[in-house]
């Protein structure tokens, strides 16, 4: 990051200071339940934190929400095991990586940090790529809007062209964010021997969840679709109580493409 990048970015984030409050004693919410409030124009307003087209259109305040106040620390600790992995596995050639819920950027500007030659970030919201073009320009060779669960030819041609080996998919599995048909779809561009790097929440790994990405995870290593390299728990953030939220971050090599037969539909 230039050094007048630098100095942009923490004056975007500062003027959040005294412009948002959490819920006192975090308002006793989950995870996928929680909420801020940021005063504009004189009036307070509530923002869940998955309201994410909303707090991407206001500079600053992703940054300042997350990584100031909770301490999220995920695109670091994902993007700094995947680079671990590939020093191990010495792959020989450039990092092609495909950033799929790329949000504002931060995982891509981590993914240049380990020496990544072309990054293509991928959301399903125009408001990510509108803020990783305002905050990190140049992040992306390029950012595509697309909805991955039935991904258009353009998408498609991109991808092919771009012949990624790795893909990187951080802080949006588990809760919705991202589904299995939507994942499946951008690993199987990832060539065989490429890597995928990944989190997810540390209980979501439990046996109980037989849904979902848990359960896909598990056929693909079970049924040998992929190899897992590395996995490691780590605090992903704090709670709006101020509570870890541990995650377990995971790397591995992809053997084959993930069979539309994977897929299981979340439980209504």
């Amino acid at each position: 990051m230039s050094e007048a990048l630098a100095v942009s970015t923490i004056s975007r984030v500062r003027q959040w200071n005294d412009r948002l409050r959490l819920p006192e004693n975090g308002g006793g919410l989950s995870q996928d339940a929680e909420w801020c409030e940021i005063r504009e124009n004189g009036h307070w307003r509530r923002l869940r934190f998955h309201d994410y087209h909303e707090i991407y259109e206001r500079p600053g305040l992703y940054e300042y929400l997350f990584y100031e106040l909770l301490e999220c620390q995920s695109p670091r600790r994902v993007v700094s095991l995947l680079g671990e992995v590939r020093e191990d596995l010495d792959p020989g050639e450039p990092l092609r990586a495909v950033d799929l819920g790329a949000g504002n950027g931060l995982v891509g500007q981590e993914l240049r940090a380990i020496g990544a030659r072309e990054v293509v970030g991928i959301d399903i919201i125009p408001e990510a790529r509108e803020a990783a073009e305002r905050d990190l320009p140049g992040v992306y060779d390029d950012y595509l809007v697309a909805d991955m669960t039935d991904p258009d030819e353009k998408t498609r041609k991109r991808l092919r062209a771009l012949r990624p080996n790795a893909l990187t998919c951080v802080a949006a599995l588990g809760f919705g964010d991202i589904p299995p048909a939507a994942y499946r779809h951008a690993a199987n561009f990832v060539s065989p021997g490429g890597l995928l790097a990944f989190n997810i929440k540390a209980e979501f790994l439990d046996a109980r969840y037989t849904h979902g990405f848990s359960e896909m995870m598990r056929r693909m290593v079970n049924d040998g679709v992929v190899r897992l390299e590395a996995t490691r728990r780590y605090r992903h953030r704090r709670s709006a109580a101020g509570d870890p939220i541990y995650y377990t971050a995971m790397v591995a090599t992809k053997l084959k493409d993930i069979p539309e037969s994977f897929l299981i539909e979340e439980p209504k």
